[in-house]
């Protein structure tokens, strides 16, 4: 049996008659770009009232450095877990779509200055440089 959701198909799932040969051969990506999955399957799928007070979006969303990060993180969440034929659509919404949407979303998230019509670059935090040795580089510490 097939069960469509969007994208997500539980036809996807194949079971290896050797399982050394799934750890072999990674599972072929049904997007090529983060891009792409945003547009075919995110927000086709993810659909909300956006009237700038209860929900913000820009129109240039990939100006935004968290909002392309967050773009990103769910597209490669999202391929991974639709090779889950029982609970990856719901780990996905539950664990990734509906925390990263609930966050680029938000009201005062990363598109608060923009409106659907009209970019505004996003402020960036300054910070200051922590005193010397406050946070040693671990990569050169012997362990």
């Amino acid at each position: 049996m097939t069960t469509d959701i969007g994208r997500f198909s539980s036809s996807d799932v194949e079971t290896p008659a050797d399982p050394s040969a799934e750890e072999q051969k990674p599972a072929e990506l049904v997007y090529g770009s983060a891009e792409e999955f945003l547009h075919e399957q995110l927000l086709p799928t993810y659909v909300r009232d956006v009237d700038g007070r209860a929900a913000k979006w820009c129109i240039e969303w990939y100006y935004h450095p968290e909002a392309v990060t967050r773009v990103e993180a769910l597209w490669r969440a999202w391929e991974h877990l639709r090779l889950d034929g029982a609970t990856g659509i719901s780990v996905w919404f539950k664990d990734h779509a509906d925390h990263h949407m609930s966050v680029m979303l938000d009201p005062r998230g990363p598109f608060y200055k923009c409106d659907m019509q009209k970019h505004r670059d996003p402020e960036h935090l300054e910070p200051k440089k922590a005193p010397n040795g406050w946070f040693p580089d671990v990569r050169t510490q012997q362990s």
